[in-house]
């Protein structure tokens, strides 16, 4: 989330509204002066409570840079304390405009790490959602996600589908995501990506390969890993092992991933950008699946047998210099 791009174009656009009919050219120098100091056009609540919950992820994000240099209880101890700091700041903003949705959101991220209980929290933030609509909204005639007003909601809806993933609810993650494109069919959320892992584990093979053509076939690691995961499931076995080497062939770091997984943490309060075909790509998409490889009996031990896949894990171990734990 570009929280101070976001900010920008929502004080600009009101500040637009409020002063009339402008050119394009005066317009441009409006968002020149708001992008210098947006915080000095702020003029009404709910861009007040919104721009709290901008600075308190630019903190949050600030607070994690020595992360790397923490041992195990110094990191959970940092980890909690930016937690609290996190929530007390939303919790200020909701004061402020209780419809602020991305600081309940937030709220309903991190104030209880049991899945179930976030599961439960952000069903009742969606339909909350649901009841309100973007402010200023001009007509939306492609992408939802175009209306920075509306943007909010979207989040909220992305967060509640991979919770479904996490909590085994995969026939619903699937209803929240065809949701989410038919709303905003340019996906900048990534509910596609989601939406590969619960069709695999459903076995939907034409819904999976419905939502490949809708990619053109481009790939990445949420569908190549999908794609394997969906072909074992089906009890196609030469295919499932064609589908996994491909996935640990354009997938950087595949097998690795796949069989040493690393911690990453709760999105706050969406998907963290990566470059296409990157390692964070591949290590994002494992993190992901792993409510469904856990779900699928056998899936890990079976690709650690599948020649060549073990070697290829030990191998990018190695020349990247990480540690290698003992697989079972």
């Amino acid at each position: 989330m570009n929280a101070r791009k976001e900010l920008v174009d929502r004080v600009a656009l009101k500040r637009r509204q409020k002063i009339g009919t402008l050119s394009d050219e005066a317009f441009s120098e409006l968002e020149l002066a708001v992008r210098e100091d947006p915080f000095k056009f702020i003029d009404d609540d709910e861009e007040s409570a919104f721009a709290l919950v901008v600075q308190a992820l630019a903190r949050y994000d600030e607070s994690r840079r020595d992360d790397d240099l923490l041992d195990d209880e110094q990191f959970a101890q940092a980890r909690e304390q930016r937690f609290r700091a996190l929530v007390s700041s939303c919790q200020q903003a909701l004061a402020i405009d209780q419809n602020c949705l991305d600081a309940a959101l937030l709220v309903a991220l991190v104030g209880d790490e049991e899945q179930n209980a976030i599961f439960e929290n952000l069903c009742n933030l969606h339909a909350k959602s649901q009841e309100s609509e973007g402010r200023l909204a001009s007509p939306v005639t492609g992408d939802a996600w175009t209306n920075v007003f509306l943007r909010p909601q979207l989040r909220v809806q992305a967060a509640l589908s991979r919770a479904c993933i996490h909590t085994a609810r995969f026939r619903m993650a699937v209803d929240q995501c065809t949701s989410l494109l038919a709303t905003a069919p340019l996906d900048a959320l990534g509910a596609r990506f989601t939406c590969a892992l619960a069709m695999a584990r459903l076995e939907d093979e034409d819904g999976f390969n419905w939502l490949d053509a809708r990619e053109s076939r481009r790939g990445n690691a949420w569908f190549h890993l999908s794609r394997a995961i969906l072909m074992y499931k089906l009890g196609r076995i030469p295919a499932a092992r064609r589908a996994l080497k491909g996935y640990d062939r354009l997938c950087v770091g595949g097998a690795y991933l796949l069989l040493q997984p690393v911690f990453v943490d709760i999105y706050l309060p969406d998907r963290p950008a990566f470059a296409p075909g990157s390692f964070e790509e591949t290590m994002l998409a494992v993190h992901e699946a792993d409510p469904v490889i856990a779900d699928v009996p056998d899936f890990a031990a079976w690709a650690c047998d599948v020649p060549g896949f073990l070697a290829s894990a030990q191998d990018f171990c190695a020349r990247n210099g990480f540690e290698w734990r003992d697989w079972e």
